[in-house]
């Protein structure tokens, strides 16, 4: 579970600095280092973060649907913050109610 809140949070500030200041850097500015480095460190790490979603999403049973909504929160932006956040805690209230 704290793999996938790690990975959340920086996917999710990837995200935010892809596309508030590495695009506008690139298209308004002329300068495409920043995208150039952001983009595919986001993409590699967002791949990592769909792996460990999908282990979390297997581990609970849980339906569908939440599993679209960890996906949506690598690609929408300060959306993984939100949804990072009731995942985990749902995660935790299954894991002491297991136990």
């Amino acid at each position: 579970m704290s793999r996938y809140r790690v990975l959340a949070n920086v996917v999710g500030v990837l995200l935010i600095v892809l596309i508030f200041i590495a695009v506008p850097v690139k298209y308004i500015g002329g300068e495409p280092i920043v995208s150039s480095i952001v983009s595919p460190v986001h993409g590699v790490l967002y791949m990592v973060y769909l792996v460990f979603a999908f282990d979390l999403y297997r581990r609970a049973g849980w339906p569908v649907s939440r599993m679209v909504s960890m996906v949506a929160a690598g690609l929408v932006p300060f959306l993984a913050f939100f949804v990072e956040r009731r995942v985990v805690a749902e995660a935790r209230a299954q894991q002491q109610a297991s136990t």
